[in-house]
Formats: C-alpha cells, sequence, structure tokens
C-alpha cells in the first residue's frame, strides 16, 4: 500500500540502477512508499519495480526535488540539464557532495543538502 503524503514532492532520482543493494534503488522505493512521484536516470534503461529508469536528458516538467547518486565527476555534465529542471531542491547523498555545485545552486535560489534521502524519508523531514 502507498502511503500518500500531504506534500507529494516529484523527484527525481538521478544515478538510479536495478541493482537492489545500490542505495538509489532502495530510495525509489522508499519515495514511491511514501507516496512521491518518481522518475529515474540511470546509465541504462530498466525498472524498479513500476518506475522506469530512463537514460539521457528526457524532458521534464515539476521537479521539485532531485536527489543525486552520482559522484561529483559524473554531476559535471549534468548541471546544465539539472539546472533546467528549475528543482526548488538537490539531496547530495553520501558521497555525491559537490561544494561548487551546491554553491552554484543556492545563488539560483535552490535548496542544496548534503543529506541521506532514505533518512529524510523515514524520519519525517523529507
Amino acid at each position: 500500500m502507498t502511503a500518500q503524503p500531504n506534500n507529494p514532492k516529484k523527484t527525481l532520482v538521478v544515478g538510479a540502477s536495478e541493482n537492489p543493494e545500490r542505495y538509489s534503488y532502495l530510495a525509489t522505493k522508499l519515495l514511491v512508499a511514501h507516496g512521491h512521484p518518481v522518475v529515474c536516470i540511470g546509465l541504462k534503461p530498466g525498472h524498479i519495480d513500476d518506475t522506469p529508469i530512463v537514460t539521457g536528458e528526457p524532458v521534464l516538467s515539476d521537479i521539485h526535488t532531485i536527489t543525486l547518486y552520482v559522484n561529483p565527476a559524473a554531476q559535471h555534465a549534468l548541471i546544465p540539464y539539472l539546472f533546467s529542471l528549475s528543482p526548488k531542491r538537490i539531496i547530495f547523498n553520501p558521497g555525491t557532495e559537490n561544494e561548487a555545485f551546491t554553491m552554484v545552486a543556492k545563488q539560483k535560489g535552490i535548496e542544496a543538502m548534503d543529506a541521506c534521502t532514505l533518512v529524510l524519508l523515514n524520519t519525517g523531514q523529507y
């Protein structure tokens, strides 16, 4: 059963993987379980349950939160695309922290936080 959050936040998971041992996989499942609409981008197409993983830079709208599961070196090429989505928040999960990206995001009025999506969801802070 899917919970319905009081304030669903459409979330883009960047670095999604079909591997159930990856945090991006766990975060996608937990986001869906908490009732948040989810879009996944990964290196390879696939699915996490009913959520498709797409590749490239799909045209998206109404993205509230971007949660990152790619290291800073891999983020560089994605930054213009991610900013083009006009998110309200970017979550830098452990291992994805990027001071320069964070600084530019904040200058653009985007909340940027070093945090764990799983912890935020499980503690009601998402």
